[in-house]
């Protein structure tokens, strides 16, 4: 397991979770330090990524000093040891296992799980959730965010799924305690042109709207 545990003074300089799925190795090398010089701090690798767990290894061996590294799309105990044991700072589940969660909390390691009606969400907290993630969340946009913790201003919410720069300032604005983000962030075109400044300038409009706030 990683010695770096998460950081929660740096997550909340830049209150973003970067998700990658489906990049190699390669360009994870050149993505993870132009994603923190624009002012990024969190950043999260799915299980169902080819080799996440060598991704995972090598994310924290030379970034965990100065990034959150998680893995995400843990669905089971296997996923969750394969991602601990590569070193993950912090665990991203897409649907509410108790076995993963109740792991996690154990273990003192955050874990946001995903969850969408009320009942899921609240159920997602109760169990230990650090904070759940809401997903998909532009199915019911921002105002759901609003309307969520208006009852319930105890929970952590992540909304995640078709978050972007033409909306994240609404959900941050409506409670959001952070944003998932994935494909809007991680550009593939940017990528397969190995256009890497090109990336960071493009991370750093992400990081602009954050101070918007």
């Amino acid at each position: 397991m990683n010695k770096e545990k998460f950081s929660f003074p740096l997550f909340e300089k830049a209150p973003l979770v970067g998700i990658i799925r489906n990049v190699a190795l390669e360009d994870i090398k050149h993505i993870l330090p132009v994603y923190r010089e624009a002012g990024l701090t969190t950043v999260e690798i799915t299980m169902n990524t080819p080799g996440a767990a060598d991704i995972i290894r090598y994310a924290v061996e030379h970034e965990a000093a100065r990034l959150n590294i998680g893995a995400g799309t843990v669905c089971t105990k296997d996923d969750l040891k394969s991602a601990l044991n590569a070193g993950a700072q912090f665990i991203v589940t897409p649907v509410i296992s108790k076995k993963v969660i109740k792991s996690c909390v154990k273990k003192e390691v955050p874990v946001f799980p995903g969850a969408f009606t009320p009942t899921e969400i609240y159920n997602a907290w109760s169990l230990g959730a650090t904070m759940v993630k809401i997903y998909p969340a532009t199915s019911l946009g921002p105002e759901y965010i609003k309307d969520l913790k208006a009852p319930m201003n105890q929970l952590k919410l992540l909304p995640t799924g078709g978050v972007g720069l033409d909306n994240m300032v609404a959900f941050m604005k409506a409670g959001a305690n952070g944003l998932g983000i994935g494909g809007q962030l991680f550009d593939k075109k940017l990528i397969q042109n190995k256009d890497w400044e090109g990336l960071k300038n493009h991370f750093q409009q992400f990081v602009q709207k954050l101070t918007e706030m």
